[in-house]
């Protein structure tokens, strides 16, 4: 079994407030949390408005199937949101 963790760092320029923030995370998050059934949380950055990271973790079967999810959901959050995904980083435990 493989546990896997992506972080992803997004740069969103048109929130201008924390409550803004909220929104397009708690959406993101929710919806990266159903489609794929993995846990998922804002890492760091939490007191920066246009700075999003997240974390999401997830296990699979082997390191091949986990990397696969994992690219599943960096191309998914890309496509579900208007931030700009800046850096991508990929761990196996």
């Amino acid at each position: 079994m493989t546990v896997a963790l992506l972080t992803l760092r997004l740069y969103a320029p048109w929130v201008h407030s924390l409550k803004e923030k909220r929104m397009e995370v708690k959406s993101l998050l929710t919806r990266i949390q159903n489609q794929f059934n993995v846990s998922a949380i804002e890492a760091e950055e939490q007191d920066t408005h246009q700075v999003i990271v997240l974390a999401v973790a997830a296990l699979a079967a082997g390191t091949a199937q986990a990397d696969s999810i994992l690219a599943h959901i960096q191309d998914f959050a890309a496509a579900h949101t208007e931030a700009e995904i800046t850096a991508a980083e990929t761990e196996f435990l």
